[in-house]
């Protein structure tokens, strides 16, 4: 069991000072990368703010409850709020783990995942509208359905899509596939298969670049902006690009964006048949609850008891369900 010095305590959390180099080591404890880190010093930097403005001395378990309802009085949501309380248990964690403070944060939980995501998949009607309205004349419209092409049928998250280099696209087993850096990963350990259906158009784009911008290491899809030319894309600026060629065809919704193609692709899979198993690997999701959540909406569609009180009500006489006076 560890023990604390009660007034080495008082010395070390009381005062901004002190808390801002404790949370400084903290980061410099972390086994993460550089990104990572950064989200930990946003989110430690919020919680200093809160502590510094309630004049906390000595925080307790109350005192991280208290802060955990102040996030959620901000009216963030449940993903945000957990994130941050996930930081917060983290950094206790580890002033225990040097004998600083006792972690007052242990077991506090984080806001419940509501089932279901923040996005919605796009349905057949507006996939065929969004690619039917894409221009592929110019180099910059080649590129754009080619990307777009390609979230929907295999279901790549976007950091995953500017990641990606020249030298990506290989052969497995006779077929073409594009090894990827997944998120959270350090290296480029999985792929997905590029069918002909989702090759062509890469090519017919690939093949309006010069030559000197196809070497192994540039990006598989570049800038073609004056500003940025040849260039890797941002995370942005492809978000950017499925919202306006959405908006294009008259698809403006803010549950509809890029990671809506993602939700699309594991949805159509599912619905083509897919496994459970075989969805999963597709999203490469590490816990399968999370396809399952797919599975389950396709399920409820395709079996709404709704249905079967239309059908019930069709088949009944109008005037006996509404009554004399309402027909």
């Amino acid at each position: 069991m560890n023990t604390y010095d009660n007034s080495a305590q008082i010395v070390l959390i009381n005062s901004k000072e002190n808390l801002v180099s404790l949370v400084r080591q903290f980061i410099l404890s972390l086994d993460l990368r550089s990104n990572s880190k950064q989200t930990y010093e946003r989110g430690l930097k919020r919680f200093i703010s809160w502590f510094i403005d309630m004049q906390i001395i000595n925080p307790t378990r109350e005192d991280i409850l208290a802060y955990k309802d102040y996030l959620e009085g901000e009216l963030l949501s449940p993903l945000t709020i957990s994130g941050y309380m996930v930081i917060v248990r983290r950094f206790f964690e580890y002033l225990e783990g040097v004998k600083v403070y006792p972690n007052v944060a242990r077991g506090v939980k984080g806001m419940k995942r509501s089932i279901g995501f923040r996005k919605d998949p796009l349905t057949l009607k507006q996939i065929q509208s969004l690619f039917h309205g894409l221009e592929r004349e110019t180099i910059t419209g080649k590129r754009d359905f080619a990307i777009i092409n390609l979230l929907v049928r295999t279901g790549l998250r976007t950091i995953e899509i500017i990641r990606s280099n020249m030298g990506d696209i290989r052969q497995e087993s006779g077929e073409e596939v594009l090894w990827i850096q997944g998120k959270g990963r350090d290296t480029k350990d999985e792929f997905v298969l590029l069918t002909e259906s989702t090759m062509k158009p890469i090519l017919e784009y690939l093949k309006c670049r010069a030559a000197k911008s196809k070497k192994e290491k540039d990006p598989l899809f570049m800038s073609h902006s004056d500003r940025n030319y040849g260039g890797r894309l941002s995370t942005r600026s492809i978000s950017r690009i499925v919202k306006n060629n959405l908006r294009l065809v008259g698809i403006d919704s803010h549950r509809l964006t890029a990671h809506s193609l993602r939700h699309t692709a594991i949805t159509l899979a599912l619905q083509a048949g897919a496994s459970i198993q075989e969805a999963q690997a597709l999203g490469r999701h590490a816990n399968i609850n999370t396809t399952m959540i797919y599975a389950h909406n396709i399920n409820r569609i395709a079996h709404a008891p709704e249905r079967k009180i239309d059908r019930i009500l069709l088949e009944s006489n109008d005037e006996d369900i509404l009554g004399e006076d309402e027909v």
